[in-house]
């Protein structure tokens, strides 16, 4: 099956990945928030001399903020997660695929040898992957004829 292959060959480095949006591990949740809001996404990268440290969600929020009742004013190294999981963009886009799924993550920090993030690797981006590639095979099908009680019709084979 080619999309198997295609897990296997094709690298994280190879999608269109979001530019990564980062804040200072000492600025505060409300600085995330305003960030966040602004740029209409669901998470910032937190970095300390620009490698990669934590991450900053909505659901760290939701569950770190809004329902212990912490105030914005609370340091983001306190309420991220710190250290993030991430893929490295020569990897495999399936080791990727495998870590978002097993961790319930909707957002994958990559980086680079050195850790400072290069991108970030989303659900909707695995999504528009698997899509095209669902698209590329549907439409490189062969049509089959097949017959029907009174006649024949143009059909799925069996």
């Amino acid at each position: 099956m080619e999309l198997a292959r295609n897990l296997k060959v094709e690298s994280v480095g190879q999608l269109p990945l979001s530019l990564p949006l980062g804040l200072g591990i000492h600025q505060t949740v409300d600085d995330a928030v305003q960030l966040m809001r602004q740029k209409r996404l669901g998470c910032v990268l937190l970095t300390d001399a620009g490698r990669l440290e934590g991450i900053f969600t909505e659901k760290d929020l939701l569950s770190r903020i809004l329902v212990p009742r912490l105030g914005l004013d609370t340091p983001l190294k306190k309420v991220a997660t710190c250290p993030p999981n991430f893929v490295r963009s020569g990897e495999p886009i399936g080791v990727a695929m495998a870590k978002m799924v097993d961790g319930h993550l909707r957002h994958l920090p990559v980086v680079d040898e050195g850790m400072r993030p290069i991108g970030l690797l989303t659900s909707r981006i695995l999504l528009h992957f698997l899509a095209g590639h669902f698209l590329r095979t549907i439409h490189t099908l062969k049509p089959r004829r097949q017959a029907r009680g009174n006649g024949s019709a143009w059909g799925p084979g069996r």
